[in-house]
């Protein structure tokens, strides 16, 4: 009680500093408690966003079966009958790959990691103001735009061949000795940032702003962000793996960050 009682005080006394440039974007929040959904609703529709409700995970999977969409999704973990990592899974098992944040009093790290690890594109505590909330939005959506329009600046229906790896940026497909490696979009852009710098050491910090976009300030201290790219990492090993279990072509440069390594 005390946890959701400093959620709901963070959002009625903190106001979002300025209107949000990116907020005409479709919001949809998944959650059971009432009050807190209501109030984060209005105060997202008060700063131009388009908000949908649900109460329930099983709701908003109906209206993701019906064709309904949005931009990004807020999501709360303990929910009755499916929580939070359940629906994520079965929008990512059917394919959807809608940018997820986690919205919840769950503050603990592991479930921050398990939330990375189903692929969810942020974790946010509920207790943080509605001003960090939306910040956390809009950089999100910035990187979803952004990364659209750099594909369109850089040929994106050009694919990419490294070794045995494939890549169709037009599609957004990944193949590993010819058979199709099953990411999701954020896992596709950041093989894509490795492969085609093949080589080069890319730094945690330089992985981190491809999904959260340039000085994106993290939940858990000025080093968060590593453990956030070290869960990005492991899932994207386990897809290769789950097709081909030598893969080894990620390589990681202790404290600093990953390259690709590929000889051909």
């Amino acid at each position: 009680m005390k946890q959701k009682s400093a959620a709901l005080t963070a959002l009625r006394t903190e106001p979002v500093q300025g209107k949000d440039s990116l907020a005409s974007g479709r919001v949809v929040i998944v959650d059971d408690d009432e009050a807190f959904r209501e109030i984060l609703g209005f105060n997202l529709s008060d700063e131009g966003y388009h908000v949908t409700e649900f109460r329930n995970g099983q709701e908003f999977l109906d209206y993701l079966g019906e064709g309904g969409d949005a931009d990004i999704v807020l999501l709360d973990w303990k929910m009755p009958e499916k929580n939070g990592l359940e629906v994520l899974r079965e929008m990512r098992g059917a394919g959807n790959d809608l940018p997820v944040v986690f919205l919840t009093v769950m503050s603990d790290e592991m479930y921050e990691e398990a939330a990375l690890a189903g692929g969810a594109v942020d974790f946010v505590d509920k207790s943080r103001s509605l001003t960090i909330i939306t910040r956390r939005m809009r950089l999100i959506l910035e990187g979803i735009k952004g990364a659209a329009s750099a594909d369109v600046n850089e040929n994106s229906g050009d694919v990419v061949i490294r070794g045995e790896l494939e890549l169709r940026p037009d599609i957004g497909r990944a193949f590993w000795k010819g058979e199709r490696v099953e990411l999701t979009l954020t896992e596709f852009d950041i093989v894509k940032l490795m492969a085609t710098r093949n080589g080069e050491d890319l730094t945690y910090r330089q992985i981190y702003d491809l999904v959260h976009g340039a000085n994106f300030a993290v939940g858990y201290g000025a080093e968060g962000y590593r453990a956030n790219v070290r869960s990005f990492i492991k899932r994207i090993r386990q897809k290769f793996r789950d097709i081909d279990p030598q893969f080894n072509k990620i390589e990681n440069y202790p404290g600093f960050g990953y390259r690709w390594v590929e000889g051909n």
